[in-house]
């Protein structure tokens, strides 16, 4: 809890995902990859609650025994085009049922193990704190939009128009990209309908690059244990 307000986190794992086979449930570091995203939301004292929605029953069984609630997410919402933001209205829409009083939700994606507690209390500040409606974490661009180019008809022009994209990395503005890490919002006042996390009065922390790997691939998990193995000096 924090400031008097109940703060829950939602960690979305189906078990269908492609890129990684089974990958969170996957070893990385000696527990499975879910886990690392439980025991950060653990750590963080300003959550009350940590949810892993999922529609599979190994991930379900890792999640109970590493301390997480498990919510079963229906099938209509456990496909590859199923909107995340639709897995979280699905438990939103049962809190009033269970007298949960929290308008405070944190999606914490199980593919971002890295994050640290303060990249998640940031966020969380500043929707309690702050009065924000939803929060994200981002990271620096990995291509500057500035050196992004389009092609038409074999014809290459820049994407934005009339910028630039010799200039010296130090000259070029600065450009952020979503880091996949955090986003928090309130409950009471997501839109009823279309699949963007942040919206209304949106605010940004910014996550550095070590702590900002997603997983979707096999390469990004091997990346992953290249890092852990250089933390360990293995």
């Amino acid at each position: 809890m924090l400031a008097g307000e109940r703060v829950i986190a939602v960690i979305p794992a189906r078990g269908g995902s492609k890129g990684v086979p089974r990958k969170n449930v996957v070893d990385l570091g000696g527990k499975p990859l879910i886990a690392w995203s439980i025991e950060t939301a653990q750590a963080v004292g300003a959550i009350d609650r940590t949810i892993v929605s999922t529609d599979d029953n190994e991930i379900a069984d890792v999640a109970r025994r590493y301390g997480a609630e498990v919510y079963r997410r229906p099938a209509h919402l456990s496909t590859d085009s199923a909107l995340v933001i639709d897995a979280l209205r699905d438990p939103i829409g049962t809190f009033g049922a269970e007298g949960e009083t929290g308008r405070v939700m944190v999606l914490l994606e199980p593919t971002c193990p890295f994050r640290s507690p303060a990249d998640v209390h940031d966020c969380v500040a500043g929707v309690v704190v702050g009065g924000r409606d939803s929060m994200a974490a981002f990271k620096d661009a990995e291509l500057n939009p500035h050196r992004a180019w389009a092609i038409e008809d074999g014809r290459p022009t820049t994407f934005i128009a009339g910028a630039d994209p010799w200039l010296p990395r130090q000259q070029l503005p600065a450009a952020y990209q979503l880091s996949g890490g955090v986003y928090c919002f309130r409950t009471d006042r997501l839109p009823a309908d279309g699949g963007g996390l942040l919206f209304g009065d949106a605010g940004a922390a910014i996550m550095p690059a070590e702590r900002s790997v997603d997983i979707d691939t096999m390469v990004d998990f091997r990346l992953a244990e290249m890092m852990l193995a250089k933390r360990s000096g293995t």
